[in-house]
């Protein structure tokens, strides 16, 4: 295997959809890599799964399998035998037997973190102010009012369910935390990587890195990329 030879399938989180992925994907298809950004219902664990393990069916060859925050308990779960490495970008990677809910309330709550809760519907939606408060403080006024109107809600069927084995234990994984994140706390996302033993870049970055620090978000990818190549078997010494 080489770096060319894999695709990179890029899965976002709640409150997002593929297009929070534009400032990742030209670089990296610069770089003559295949990408690919997963669509995930939000509807519930099972689904979202499922959603992206129909993804990779359309892919071929190896996977390196990017996750931003709910994603990372996603890409956890597939049993894909393509995937070769995991990249977190501030994400969410609950053990065996827990939740997404129970690893995202480990810390309080950063001070201008949004209340959430179910609407009429069973949804949850992130408040329209809550993008610059604290989704994508960083990102320009433009940027987070395209945020705001992409915005999918995510059901509490997403986030209640204890999760199987998940695939960072048997696969390298690299992870992305972001000090100034007011959605994931920082304590969090470190005790997650270590807990993975997690390859980590630590960057003073917000939430929405794969937004606001793309070039930080490429470079990690890239990082896996290049790693799990030469670490394939048959790879060229």
């Amino acid at each position: 295997m080489s770096a060319d030879d894999a695709t990179v399938v890029l899965v976002h989180g709640a409150w997002a959809d593929g297009s929070s992925w534009a400032k990742v994907i030209g670089p990296l298809a610069a770089e003559g890599l295949a990408v690919v950004a997963a669509p995930l219902p939000l509807t519930s664990f099972r689904d979202d799964v499922a959603a992206l393990d129909r993804t990779l069916e359309r892919v071929a060859g190896p996977v390196v399998l990017v996750g931003h925050a709910y994603a990372g308990a996603v890409i956890a779960a597939t049993r894909s035998d393509k995937v070769t490495a995991l990249v977190y970008v501030a994400a969410l990677a609950p053990d065996e037997g827990e939740t997404v809910l129970d690893v995202f309330t480990r810390a309080p709550p950063h001070p201008q973190a949004p209340k959430l809760a179910p609407d009429g519907h069973g949804l949850i939606w992130l408040p329209q102010a809550a993008f610059a408060a604290a989704f994508a403080q960083d990102a320009s006024a433009e940027e987070q009012a395209l945020l705001a109107a992409v915005q999918r809600p995510i059901s509490p069927a997403c986030i209640t369910v204890a999760v199987d084995r998940p695939l960072w234990r048997d696969r390298p994984s690299w992870f992305l935390v972001a000090e100034q994140d007011r959605m994931i706390a920082p304590e969090t996302q470190r005790f997650m990587a270590a807990r993975m033993q997690a390859r980590v870049r630590t960057l003073p970055v917000d939430h929405a890195p794969l937004v606001t620090a793309p070039g930080a978000v490429v470079d990690i990818i890239l990082e896996a990329v290049r790693q799990a190549a030469s670490d394939a078997p048959g790879a060229r010494a």
